[in-house]
């Protein structure tokens, strides 16, 4: 390909970012920091370059995060450097990328390309760039894809000292694979998906390094407790179907898991309802419910999506801001647990843009997931610039 050709088509954007997170509860660990306030500045560009006829493009997008309190969470990624080659009836893209699967909104079960950036999001929001070989195949059948992985990421810790670290501290310089080859192991995954009239379907397979660590503890030299990551070969089969007619999107997501205890199996589904035009006035509503479900047992990384419900909205006013509101609240149906997230974003000025986004935990008992962040309830003010 032509230099001039890759310089005819060329984009570069981004945003730079100041954020600030405010903690109005005390830790509960006289070890983490009680800063009420605490800021972050983000960095991240994107250069995207496209050849003259379509066929080849170059995407590079990395990340920059540096935060006073917490030193994990200082970090640079590159989330995307890829190429992409299009032909007429395949693609193949060589690189770093992020690869989302599912429709659920509460929870992500099936996607598991990439790695969690759990000090970005504690949630499982935030991914990490994957290294990757992706062909796919364009049928009249649907889309086939196929994936080699390479270069395992570990998931990404709050520091010992940090507010949302949970219970206990984590070792995460130290992780233990079961794999010999550890970050090095090749990983695999196939994925099929196509629409049918008003259902989109999607089934796929994985086979490598699971990106949910379990959490065994061990002693430090003080003889204080930690959680040191482990790393299992696992095998994963998973189903996403989501069926969309008038106002309704009905969703279900789910897979079965081998390599982690016994064989086990996780699901998400529900549906959302659209409010279109309400009260005349231009906005729109989107109701969701969701239930999930997993029966891992004790042996398998610890989640706390066992027997959950999740109901949230959707609120966008269609207004030049580009106004958006979403919200939401997740129950456990055993222990009475909840959380309850809130996220809302609107420009200010043709380049910038405010976003809130807050989270709180509620009636949190010991034995709950959860119990060692009942105290981090948090509200976090995020300005970014365009460029």
């Amino acid at each position: 390909m032509a230099p001039a050709a890759i310089a005819a088509e060329w984009e570069l954007a981004g945003f730079a970012a100041a954020e600030l997170r405010l903690f109005p509860n005390s830790t509960i660990d006289a070890a983490q920091n009680s800063e009420t306030v605490s800021p972050a500045f983000t960095l991240q560009p994107e250069l995207h370059v496209q050849s003259d006829s379509g066929s080849d493009r170059f995407v590079a997008i990395p990340f920059l995060k540096a935060d006073q309190d917490d030193s994990r969470r200082s970090h640079g990624d590159l989330r995307e450097l890829y190429w992409r080659r299009q032909g007429d009836a395949w693609a193949l893209l060589v690189g770093l990328n992020r690869v989302f699967w599912g429709v659920a909104e509460a929870r992500h079960v099936i996607d598991i390309i990439n790695q969690t950036d759990q000090v970005e999001s504690p949630f499982a929001e935030d991914k990490l760039g994957q290294g990757m070989l992706n062909l796919q195949y364009f049928a009249a059948v649907g889309t086939f894809d196929a994936y080699l992985l390479t270069g395992f990421r570990d998931r990404t810790f709050p520091d010992d000292d940090a507010r949302l670290r949970g219970l206990l501290p984590i070792d995460a310089d130290n992780p233990v694979f079961e794999a010999s080859s550890r970050r090095r192991h090749v990983d695999w995954a196939l994925r099929w998906s196509t629409a049918i009239a008003d259902w989109d379907i999607g089934l796929s397979h994985f086979r490598g390094t699971g990106r949910e660590p379990r959490l065994p503890t061990s002693l430090r030299a003080d003889g204080t407790a930690q959680f040191v990551p482990h790393y299992d070969i696992i095998d994963q089969t998973g189903l996403d179907l989501q069926f969309t007619h008038d106002a309704w999107i009905w969703k279900l997501e789910g897979f079965s898991r081998r390599g982690q205890g016994r064989r086990f199996i996780a699901l998400a589904g529900g549906f959302e309802y659209t409010l279109f035009n309400l009260a005349g006035q231009g906005y729109d509503l989107g109701l969701l419910a969701e239930y999930l479900y997993d029966d891992r047992d004790a042996v398998a990384p610890p989640t706390r999506f066992d027997d959950d419900i999740f109901f949230g909205f959707r609120l966008a006013l269609n207004d030049a801001a580009g106004t958006e509101i979403k919200g939401g609240a997740i129950l456990d149906r055993h222990s009475h647990a909840a959380s309850f997230s809130i996220e809302a974003g609107w420009r200010l000025a043709e380049r910038w843009r405010l976003n809130i986004e807050g989270l709180a935990f509620h009636r949190i008992p010991a034995r709950d997931l959860l119990y060692g962040l009942r105290r981090d309830d948090y509200l976090q003010l995020q300005l970014s610039r365009f460029f």
